[in-house]
């Protein structure tokens, strides 16, 4: 089985980074990714794609970006359910990061201070953890597999 994401788009608003109770970081963001295809009045289309970061490597890419970076990312579909603080069961998809690429030059960041060009690794993230990090605060280290 084979479940690989690569992704090139613009985040579209800064990283929210945020830390477990035992200190682990993670950064929640969306990429807007235009497609490829033109729509019927001629305007392309755009996705946009919710994603998760884990350890130092979110930290680094929350340093390093902003919003409307242009960035590379590479990792894996995970799909998770959570109940929300209303009793409803809520289905979240995402893309956890393994990879990153900033692909601006550092002098391009329109008004933002200057920031470093270089690649990160996301190394293992959990395979499931049933808090969304964009929208539970904190997260709970016993909803890690490990």
């Amino acid at each position: 089985m084979l479940n690989s994401v690569a992704l090139t788009g613009r985040l579209t608003k800064p990283v929210d980074l945020r830390y477990t109770q035992s200190g682990t970081a993670v950064g929640s963001f969306t990429i807007a990714v235009d497609r490829q295809f033109r729509s019927t009045n001629g305007e392309r289309e755009t996705d946009f794609i919710n994603c998760a970061i884990w350890r130092k490597s979110a930290e680094n890419f929350a340093n390093f970006t902003h919003k409307g970076a242009l960035v590379g990312i590479e990792g894996h579909i995970q799909t998770r359910t959570y109940d929300n603080a209303q009793g409803q069961r809520v289905y979240v998809t995402e893309v956890i990061v393994e990879n990153f690429a900033l692909l601006e030059p550092k002098d391009s960041s329109q008004g933002q201070p200057n920031r470093p060009t270089n690649q990160g690794y996301a190394g293992n993230q959990p395979a499931d953890h049933s808090q969304s990090p964009a929208s539970q605060p904190p997260i709970n280290d016993d909803d890690y597999p490990f």
